[in-house]
């Protein structure tokens, strides 16, 4: 595993930006290396077995290097890795906390009783509604699943907020790259100023600008050299802007 970039600074008042830090390994490796009970809450976006099977019967880029994209695609993480992946992320959240995954209608059904068997409880799928539909030919998508567990028991800040999140995707940026506005409500309902937001799977790091917005500490990792480049580049640039003066 290698720490690719670490921004240190102390959590003082919340003028000031919290640390973050980017790491570069396997998800798996590094949930590994990370003390039990350490993290407050999980937000994440595997890529899952079953966009291999998108890739090919073309309902979303085929190519290594898409068009419709800037950045080339990624390491698939296969669906047998599910419980060792499952089994370190209930070890290191803290008990009370959150987990939300992103993933499609596929990969909830294999995913969900192995996060239940590590010891989540399921609470349900929150859906993303992307506004515009995306390729394919059978009832195109426009839509992906989040899905909510709990360690314990914590409340969410506001009940009033419904399961249908509605953000416009993101256009030629990095692959299945989500927005921040959709991480920022999930973090707002199941975190407070301070604490430790985890990403093994970071990607182009939009749950960590999420995070760092809240005032939350951000620790990524992602095994793409590219993704690690571009997280590191976007939460530095991110930090300068709420840094200066208003």
């Amino acid at each position: 595993m290698r720490l690719y970039y670490r921004l240190l600074r102390a959590v003082t008042p919340m003028t000031a930006r919290p640390p973050f830090q980017i790491h570069q390994s396997d998800a798996v490796a590094w949930l590994q290396t990370l003390p039990s009970s350490s993290v407050d809450l999980i937000i994440t976006d595997p890529p899952y077995e079953s966009l291999e099977k998108h890739r090919s019967i073309g309902t979303t880029t085929r190519l290594k290097h898409s068009k419709a994209s800037s950045n080339d695609w990624f390491q698939i993480f296969p669906n047998d890795r599910f419980t060792g992946l499952c089994t370190e992320l209930y070890r290191v959240l803290k008990k009370d906390r959150h987990f939300y995954l992103y993933c499609d209608a596929e990969t909830m059904f294999v995913i969900k009783p192995i996060a239940e068997a590590a010891g989540f409880r399921f609470w349900k799928p929150i859906v993303w509604d992307k506004q515009k539909i995306g390729m394919g030919y059978h009832y195109r998508s426009r839509y992906e699943f989040i899905l909510f567990f709990e360690k314990g028991k914590r409340k969410l800040k506001d009940l009033s907020i419904p399961d249908i999140l509605s953000h416009p995707r993101i256009l030629r940026g990095y692959p299945t790259e989500k927005p921040p506005a959709v991480s920022e409500v999930l973090i707002r309902q199941s975190a407070n100023p301070g604490e430790i937001i985890i990403d093994p799977f970071m990607g182009s790091g939009s749950v960590g600008i999420a995070a760092t917005a809240q005032n939350c500490i951000f620790w990524g990792n992602d095994i793409c050299d590219e993704a690690v480049q571009i997280t590191t580049d976007r939460l530095s640039q991110s930090q300068l802007e709420l840094e200066v003066p208003q």
